[in-house]
């Protein structure tokens, strides 16, 4: 199982590829985004800023939506939930677009939100096979799909409703950080992985 991390220039590939390694017979850091779909699974890793992420996306962005659509499984963590959709309200640049809708600030007074909070996940086979209630969040910004039936899991900051996961076939986004969310939150990503194995 090849797995590949997208290295848009900062994001947090040590702690990701850790928890990823166990699962992989293959571990790769790619920074052009054309080649990071040579792959059996995507991660778009964490932590960064949107409008520098699309920069580093832009010359490989139709290859890497096309790649998403036609079925490449692929998990976006937090700045990589929200490259998935089709741009944010932090800065310029366009996302994959691949669900639809905008990231925007957080509806709250205490921003960004740092720490532990609560998820709600819905009906889903990721969550089913490993139970997650509650994650690490550092975000500002947060994804409005535009269609919330893709939303598997849904969390409160303040009194700021917002999906944090997302699912579109084989592409799931979440806002936490679960390479950071202690034992649960890694088994997280390597139920994600072996559940794209099968």
């Amino acid at each position: 199982m090849k797995v590949t991390i997208f290295d848009y220039g900062a994001g947090n590939l040590h702690s990701l590829a850790k928890a990823v390694a166990p699962v992989a017979s293959e571990l790769r850091v790619e920074e052009d985004p054309s080649l990071a779909v040579d792959t059996d699974v995507l991660i778009l890793p964490g932590v960064g800023a949107f409008s520098a992420a699309a920069e580093r996306l832009r010359t490989g962005r139709s290859v890497m939506r096309d790649a998403l659509l036609d079925g490449l499984p692929c998990l976006g963590i937090c700045l990589g939930m929200q490259l998935l959709m089709d741009g944010s309200e932090e800065g310029d640049g366009e996302g994959l677009g691949v669900i639809p809708g905008n990231v925007s600030k957080l509806n709250a007074t205490r921003v960004p939100q740092i720490g532990w909070n609560e998820i709600s996940p819905l009906a889903d086979p990721l969550f089913d096979s490993s139970p997650l209630d509650v994650a690490y969040f550092a975000n500002s910004f947060v994804c409005r799909p535009a269609d919330v039936s893709g939303v598997i899991a849904w969390s409160t900051h303040e009194t700021d409703r917002f999906a944090s996961a997302v699912r579109v076939a084989n592409v799931v986004g979440v806002q936490f950080h679960p390479e950071k969310s202690s034992a649960a939150g890694v088994a997280f990503i390597r139920t994600f992985i072996e559940q794209a194995r099968q």
